[in-house]
């Protein structure tokens, strides 16, 4: 992460109460990837950096509906903390979460940022008066984005940018090549470094590689929501990193909920002896080799849960076997 000279001014964690989920997070990687965690072994390319293959998606570091402070700020710091302690390096955020809350709290945490950490950031949206989602994608907006997200995170220059399309529904108000010359140009600018999308269609993603190399793809995906299968098989065939999100369907609807009742997924976790969502992560870091995950929390208990996937192989009976995991669609927002 490219930092700025300001000073720094960062500043263990909660515990789950529940005695079996301990008992679980005791048992070796190996046998029983819910045990205790060591650094993240696998790593994939993202542009021209290498990252961990999980990562952290910071969006649940706000409070409410990603609005406001978090409700318990020293919770949200010893999850930054455990998360890079145990190898993550690639790191998710926007300046619409809070807004400004969570970038603020990145660099209170974290700041001098490790010289292999990717802090992935968005722009496309921005927040109303009573925290709802809007579009913010003409070209003096786009900036604006890119600049507060320097002033925040206080950094030099952005590793990755990703264009978010679709915020808060109906269509977009500026052509989308116009939208990556935005981009483009602040890059030339050196204030950004990768450039990603979000929320995109194939023939979106045709038109952004027409324009300038794309680094990531983030959509909603999932073993139970493969919408954008298409859009997954173009960045295979072009080596660009995919990162879903809602991976486990989307929480507003029961998404893990729904996991969790499912026969096949739990059939693979009682065999594994692991937690149906933590084979929804895994199924994912198999079916593309350069699948990023970003699993997003408030816990370090939760957080530990959702890197012990690193150690999880499934094996080609376990994926036949999920190929019959009932799809369902996740919203965006």
């Amino acid at each position: 992460m490219n930092q700025s000279n300001q000073s720094n001014q960062s500043n263990q964690s909660s515990q789950s109460s529940e005695s079996n989920q301990s008992n679980q997070r005791e048992r070796s990687r190996q046998n029983d990837p819910t045990g205790p965690v060591g650094p993240i072994s696998q790593t994939a390319p993202l542009g021209d950096r290498t990252v961990r293959r999980i990562g952290f998606g910071a969006m649940q570091l706000a409070g409410p509906w990603v609005f406001g402070p978090p409700k318990d700020p020293e919770a949200a710091r010893a999850v930054l903390r455990r998360a890079v302690e145990l190898g993550v390096n690639h790191i998710d955020t926007a300046q619409v979460y809070g807004p400004d809350v969570v970038n603020e709290l990145l660099a209170e945490v974290l700041r001098p940022y490790p010289e292999d950490l990717v802090i992935a950031t968005k722009v496309g949206g921005a927040r109303d008066a009573e925290g709802g989602w809007v579009k913010a994608s003409r070209p003096e907006q786009l900036r604006w984005t890119v600049e507060q997200d320097l002033r925040t995170l206080r950094a030099e220059r952005l590793d990755l940018v990703n264009l978010r399309l679709g915020v808060g529904g109906g269509p977009e108000p500026v052509p989308l090549a116009e939208q990556l010359g935005t981009l483009t140009e602040l890059r030339e600018e050196g204030k950004l470094d990768l450039i990603g999308l979000s929320t995109v269609s194939t023939g979106d993603l045709e038109t952004a590689l027409a324009i300038t190399p794309i680094a990531e793809v983030q959509n909603a995906y999932g073993i139970a929501n493969r919408t954008d299968e298409a859009v997954l098989d173009l960045c295979r065939a072009h080596g660009i990193a995919f990162v879903p999100y809602y991976p486990l369907g989307s929480a507003f609807t029961g998404g893990p909920q729904a996991l969790a009742a499912d026969p096949a997924v739990a059939g693979v976790a009682t065999r594994h002896g692991v937690t149906p969502s933590q084979v929804a992560l895994a199924w994912l870091l198999a079916h593309y080799d350069r699948m990023l995950l970003i699993p997003g929390t408030g816990s370090v208990a939760h957080l530990e849960e959702n890197l012990a996937v690193d150690g999880i192989r499934l094996e080609a009976t376990d994926l036949a076997e999920l190929e019959a995991v009932t799809h369902v669609s996740a919203p965006g927002f």
